[in-house]
């Protein structure tokens, strides 16, 4: 299983795929071991700037968080994934995701009936390809059989899925290569997330559980204020999501009537203060159980200084 302390998401931001593969390139060359990027909308193509990333980097990790699985059959997301591993051997992992009604429905104009079903289906067939080399499968959502050529190598990409409920977790556990959570409670981590998928990994007689890549928003600004307002501008819409708003309150945070995050939450979710204390409070959160971060910039005043200071923190995690 692939174990790194900490990844850095590469956001999709005015620059556009020019931007992007900047940003690999600057990590990489500040000692980021693995970036992120998010996918998802009519916007610059992130795993075609992942291939991009992948000819022009030479050691870090590059990752999808997440490819929305309903606008893409897996056979296509398969053969992705397969130049991705031609240009960066060993260097690529694959997070992928149902996404939500508001996007899959309102936007794509697709059904979204029985997400975790139809996950659970998907990633069945998008493993057998990769690591098997043929798939031959006839299900509720899928009929597929295919086959990699005969003399391709096993690419073995790891297979990450995102995960909020409790279920999700339990299904990652029994057959993906990790959970990928986003603006998720630690403490619902350690406590519902990870016990969920050990009980899946039990279930598949697992030797061991995937790893849980916890996503972590930080600000480095010793402002509290500044912080919780820059965190609300770059995350407004998930507490207005369904599968958001439940796993919130599982987690013992509700949003409230007007479909907003309390300070509470807020303060739960993002780290802040400055470098040296943000580096302990990270630190920490390895030490409490996390096996790994996925970490988001949360902008404040100066995007490149602090995104400077929060490069050589990830780098230097113990």
């Amino acid at each position: 299983m692939v174990r790194l302390n900490a990844g850095l998401v590469i956001p999709r931001g005015p620059q556009g795929a020019a931007g992007q593969l900047e940003a690999i390139q600057l990590a990489e060359s500040r000692g980021v071991e693995q970036v992120w990027s998010t996918v998802g909308g009519p916007a610059p193509d992130p795993v075609t700037t992942l291939a991009a990333g992948a000819a022009t980097t030479q050691r870090v990790r590059l990752g999808t968080s997440v490819v929305p699985i309903y606008p893409i059959h897996p056979i296509t997301l398969a053969s992705q994934a397969l130049a991705l591993e031609g240009l960066a051997p060993g260097r690529i992992r694959l997070g992928i995701g149902t996404s939500h009604k508001p996007m899959v429905e309102g936007m794509y104009g697709l059904q979204m009936n029985r997400p975790l079903s139809y996950l659970r289906e998907y990633l069945t067939v998008l493993r057998a390809l990769l690591w098997q080399g043929d798939v031959d499968h006839a299900g509720e959502f899928f009929t597929v059989k295919a086959s990699l050529a005969r003399d391709a190598t096993l690419p073995r990409t790891p297979l990450l899925i995102s995960a909020l409920r409790e279920n999700a977790f339990q299904l990652a556990g029994e057959l993906s290569d990790g959970a990928i959570t986003w603006v998720t409670p630690v403490e619902y981590i350690l406590k519902t997330a990870i016990p969920a998928m050990e009980r899946g990994a039990e279930k598949a007689r697992r030797k061991e559980r995937p790893p849980v890549v916890a996503h972590i928003p930080v600000a480095i600004s010793q402002d509290r204020d500044a912080a919780r307002n820059a965190f609300r501008a770059q995350f407004p819409i998930y507490s207005k999501l369904p599968f958001y708003q439940g796993m919130f309150k599982d987690a013992g945070y509700p949003v409230t009537a007007q479909e907003e995050m309390t300070d509470e939450l807020v303060d739960v979710l993002c780290v802040s203060g400055n470098p040296a204390t943000v580096k302990y409070r990270l630190q920490q959160l390895r030490e409490a159980g996390l096996d790994e971060l996925i970490v988001s910039h949360v902008v404040v005043t100066d995007e490149a200084a602090e995104l400077e200071q929060l490069s050589a923190i990830l780098a230097d995690l113990p």
